[in-house]
């Protein structure tokens, strides 16, 4: 149970009563359309006491978050982006009393009549990015977790719903002993195919047919052709009286070709 205390952390401040414990199998299933439904879950639209000014959400649990899965390049092409502040160093401001240009009155405002030093630390905020391939093999739960959150109304209750979600790089988690309910995700309309993609196949296909046709033709060609010299072979051997007119017929032949 050590390395779940940081899952089991908070669970005294949530008020666990009449409250539902779902898990969620993110093993396969696409990053955005998991998300959607585990804060719908987790704000508790799906009950017919919900109202935006209470939090009602039931217990979230996400198992195999490692093998989520996302949509086209988003691997690679989608970014994290936060600004750190680093210290550049300190630096001192030395503040000289001028008594003899400041009147009495002027004098009475400042507390101190001595040199005092005022340290400043100057933050300057650099962008940092990340990738989604590198934040899933650094950690794979904070990508639901931004996913999930990010979908959540900016109020005074996001924290709380922050507590309910749990969510597990594997299928190991802490709450065996909770009355667990498998939450099954809607069924996904997949498009057999892009409309961009099918008509390149079709184009692909039409293109495919034409060359098909035009070497069709080409050998129905060279068949012609080639039943013409049959012709005049047999002529030249078996009807010698007509060898007066064979040289017309290979001549057309030619000019056909």
């Amino acid at each position: 149970m050590a390395k779940f205390s940081k899952a089991l952390a908070g669970l005294r401040r949530i008020n666990l009563e009449g409250l539902r414990w779902r898990v969620f199998d993110a093993k396969g299933q696409v990053l955005g359309r998991l998300a959607s439904q585990i804060s719908t879950v987790i704000q508790g639209k799906d009950k017919p006491t919900y109202a935006p000014n209470r939090d009602d959400g039931d217990m979230c649990i996400i198992i195999n978050a490692k093998d989520v899965c996302v949509t086209g390049r988003k691997l690679t092409n989608k970014f994290y982006h936060w600004h750190t502040g680093q210290l550049l160093g300190v630096t001192e401001i030395k503040i000289v009393p001028l008594f003899h240009s400041l009147s009495i009155e002027v004098f009475n405002l400042f507390f101190l009549s001595y040199a005092f030093l005022i340290q400043l630390f100057i933050y300057i905020g650099h962008l940092k990015e990340r990738s989604l391939k590198d934040q899933m093999a650094k950690d794979s739960t904070e990508v639901i977790r931004k996913a999930v959150l990010r979908m959540l109304p900016r109020n005074k209750l996001r924290d709380d719903r922050d507590r309910k979600l749990r969510i597990f790089a594997g299928s190991e988690h802490p709450f065996g002993d909770r009355p667990l309910e498998p939450f099954v995700m809607p069924p996904r309309k997949v498009r057999e195919m892009r409309p961009r993609a099918r008509r390149a196949l079709i184009r692909a296909q039409k293109k495919a047919e034409e060359q098909e046709q035009s070497s069709g033709y080409s050998g129905k060609g060279a068949n012609s052709s080639g039943q013409r010299r049959k012709k005049t072979i047999q002529l030249r051997s078996e009807d010698p009286e007509t060898s007066v007119f064979l040289p017309q017929v290979i001549l057309s032949d030619v000019l056909r070709r």
